[in-house]
This record gives C-alpha cells, structure tokens and sequence, in this order.
C-alpha cells in the first residue's frame, strides 16, 4: 500500500500497492480503492474504524468548533463500509473498496456571501483555481483535510498487517503546540535525540497512552494542559495556531528503503508533507542535528541479540548489530538499521479564522474577508492518527518491495561468504559444471 500512489506517484516501479482516494470536504461520501493487500488476512470494519474514530471532528472543543454564533461543530461519525476485496471477513487480494458517508456536510455555510468572492490568505483557494479555472467553495474541497479519511482508513489495513507478521508498532503524539513543547531545545540537549527522556518515551509510548491525554494527545500532563489552554486561548480570539506531531516505528526490519531517489526517509517526507497543512519534515536528530558535533553525533555500533516475536512463531530477521544512540532516527543511506524510526512533522495554523482580515478578491479589489464555516484552532491532535496513517502506507510498500527483493534472491545459488588474511571480505560462487559436480 503505497502511500504516494494517489498523493503522487513518485517512482512507479517500487509500487507494490495503490490506493485511489476520492471525495472533497461536502460532498456525499469520501473514500478510497486499496489494491494489492495481501491475501488470507482476517479485516472487517471494527478493525478500520478506531483509526477513523480518533481523526474524526467534533472530539472536544478543541476541534471544529464555532466560527459564527449560528453554526455548530461539524457532527461526523466517520463510520466505514468496505464495499469489496473481502468475504466472510478475509481479504481475498482483489482491490478493497472503502466509503465513508458525508452525514452533516453543509455546502451552504460557505456560498452566496464573501467566501466566495475572496480566495482565504494562507489557504489553496488561489492556488487550486489558477490551476483548474474553477474551485470548490465549500470548505475547499479536495483540499480540505477531510480526504485524509481515505488514508487513515487505508493505513489501517497496512497497519494490522505490520503488526500481525512482524510486530511493527506505529504511535505519534503531539510534541509541541505554537511554543510550548514537550522537550523544549535545551543547551545540553539541542535536540530531543540526546534527550534521555525522549528516548526513554520513544521505547515505551503506545496509543493507548497517547489517548488518554486527549483532547491534545500530548504524553505529558503539565505540557497537555499548557496546550489545551493556548488552543482555547487562539479559539476565543478566532484566531488559530500551529504545532508538531513526532511519531515513532518499532521493530522495523533492516533493510527497508530503496537508494537513491527512493530512500525511506525521502518517501516519508514525501508522505508527510502531502498531510495538508505541514510546512516540515525532520527524521532523528533534524535540524537541531546539526548543532552537534560528529563525535557525539554518530550512533556506534554494538552487538544486538536475535529476538522472537512474541504474537509469532516466525522469528523477525533482527540484526546482528544496533545502535548505542540513534541520532540517525533508524534510517543510515535511506535504509533502515533495525533502530526504531522517529521523525516530527510541523503543521502550521489553520489558514481559516473567524477575524476579519484584510485582502484582496478574485477580482484584485481589496476588502475584508470574515470567514465562516467550522474549522479546527489547531489541526496537531487530530493530525495524530494520520501521520500514523502515511507512516503505515510507506513503511508496507517499502516491506512488500523488500520482500519480493529477498525471495527473488533466494532461489539463487548459495553463496559462500570467504574471508583474506587480511579482513577483507570476498565471494565465492559455487558453479556446477556439465556433470553436476561443482569443480575444486
């Protein structure tokens, strides 16, 4: 399941899934085609919809809320119907149909008024009429977040197979809203990779956990409530504010990523910043990386023990060596390393508030813009699950690819690795000759 098949198909050749997505912010229904999802897996709706559950508006007064006394937050159950690619509750590897019905689409709060006639500052309005010469008025149509149901009900389906055949856990959690963060940069750490704490958080935070600090979806109480209380502050003034989302992958294999173009860190920031609303992308140490100096920089290596996975009876194919740190975030040549993967992905403010602002029209005339409609202060906590999302969709297409690479090479001869005197390491081929026999 690749995650840029319909976000932008960066390199045809290493697809091994596709998901089609359709649907725009007002419309009857969203959803999505998922194609090449293996075969025999057990995948009803209850396995898709908690995914959904936890993007979906209206989950508290922090999102969605009101931007004019007559409106009311946008009332969506987000429930899910797979259409196809399943019987009896198993994937038949046929391409799986999703839909989820638009139940309180509201089209008119937008039209007849200024919102037509002014493209929103900051907002693809413009943007999407100069391409097309026309555009979707109601909440902006397909570039309203409300696509993003497609993804997170796809990621879904690549996520329990992560999980069920190599025990791939993905989690994110908000890390900063406008100023406040989780691990603000500290001169001793300047970055949350040398962060004791933050590693700490990395090994052991789960979903469960990030839940149960919503509505923030912040792990930490003190930094959740200064979060909440911000978003509430920039609500009240119908103004809006922006924040991170960091996430972590647990327990991928070596070996996943394809050099050069396709590295696993480049088709995740390719992923990423298809999120409407992200303005940046960092794996590992990111920026702040680059205030620290290579001796404490570089991961050295040490001996890591072979593991089972405890939900298989399949051993997962753990390398011999790992990390001590990972400042690399798990990925070392756009190839993962075995070390949990982590990467922040920034969001800016939701470009419609309810000030007034000053602008110009279509036309070039200047005037005043009050925007309508309902719209989330600060889009960070129900972004969670769909970084989740992507993250599942590049990492599965990256498995598969890899996968397929691993079983085309072993019905190859055997090679036997030898060793020089001197270290280096050489390859001897064993090559049969007419007879059968392979010759000394």
């Amino acid at each position: 399941m690749n995650s840029t098949c319909d976000v932008s198909k960066i390199n045809e050749n290493n697809v091994v899934t596709f998901v089609r997505r359709y649907g725009e912010s007002h419309c009857p229904s969203v959803g999505c085609i998922v194609d090449g999802c293996p075969p025999g897996m057990e995948l009803t709706e209850d396995d898709i919809q908690p995914q959904l559950s936890r993007r979906r508006p209206g989950q508290s007064a922090l999102t969605t809320p009101l931007l004019t006394q007559a409106a009311q937050q946008r009332n969506e159950k987000d429930r899910v119907q797979i259409q196809s690619g399943t019987e009896f509750g198993i994937t038949l590897g046929t391409p799986i149909g999703l839909i989820v019905r638009n139940e309180d689409q509201r089209p008119k709060d937008y039209g007849g008024g200024s919102m037509d006639s002014f493209p929103r500052p900051s907002h693809a309005d413009y943007t999407y009429r100069e391409k097309y010469g026309i555009g979707a008025s109601s909440g902006g149509g397909r570039s309203s977040a409300r696509e993003t149901i497609g993804r997170v009900a796809a990621g879904a389906i690549a996520e329990k197979y992560l999980f069920i055949a190599h025990n791939i856990t993905i989690t994110a959690f908000v890390s900063s809203v406008g100023s406040i963060h989780l691990f603000p940069p500290t001169s001793a750490h300047p970055s949350p990779s040398t962060n004791p704490a933050f590693l700490s958080l990395l090994q052991t935070i789960d979903r469960e956990t990030v839940d149960s600090f919503t509505p923030v979806r912040c792990p930490d109480a003190n930094a959740a409530e200064r979060m909440a209380e911000a978003i509430a502050d920039y609500r009240d003034r119908k103004d809006s504010i922006g924040g991170t989302v960091t996430c972590v992958i647990r327990n991928v294999p070596t070996g996943l990523g394809e050099p050069v173009f396709d590295k696993l860190e480049a088709m995740l920031a390719h992923a990423m910043l298809s999120i409407p609303a992200t303005k940046g992308f960092e794996v590992g140490s990111g920026f702040s990386g680059c205030e620290v100096p290579g001796s404490i920089h570089n991961d050295p290596f040490i001996r890591a023990p072979a593991t089972l996975s405890p939900l298989t009876a399949n051993p997962l194919p753990r390398p011999r060596l790992t990390t001590k740190t990972n400042n690399s975030g798990g990925i070392q040549g756009g190839i993962t390393n075995g070390s949990p993967i982590y990467f922040r992905v920034a969001f800016k403010p939701p470009a419609t508030i309810g000030q007034a602002q000053h602008t110009a029209l279509y036309d070039g005339d200047e005037g005043i813009l009050e925007a309508k409609g309902r719209h989330d202060p600060c889009v960070v906590p129900r972004a969670v699950p769909i970084v989740e999302a992507m993250a599942a969709l590049v990492v599965m297409d990256a498995l598969l690819a890899q996968q397929a690479r691993q079983t085309a090479r072993s019905l190859l001869p055997a090679l036997n690795m030898g060793k020089t005197a001197g270290g280096t390491r050489v390859v001897e081929k064993e090559v049969e000759g007419n007879d059968g026999s392979v010759p000394c």
